[in-house]
């Protein structure tokens, strides 16, 4: 049984021509976020 989600690639396009990068600025918070979460746990 696996502990944790894998999470999906967001630089991959899907059902529309822009990536979901292209939806979050450069300047929200969540860019914190995601830096945060990928140091905790190594994901790429």
């Amino acid at each position: 049984m696996k502990r944790f989600v894998q999470g999906d690639n967001r630089t991959q396009s899907f059902l529309l021509p822009e990536a979901l990068d292209d939806y979050v600025t450069d300047t929200n918070p969540v860019r914190v976020v995601d830096v945060f979460v990928d140091e905790l746990g190594g994901c790429k």
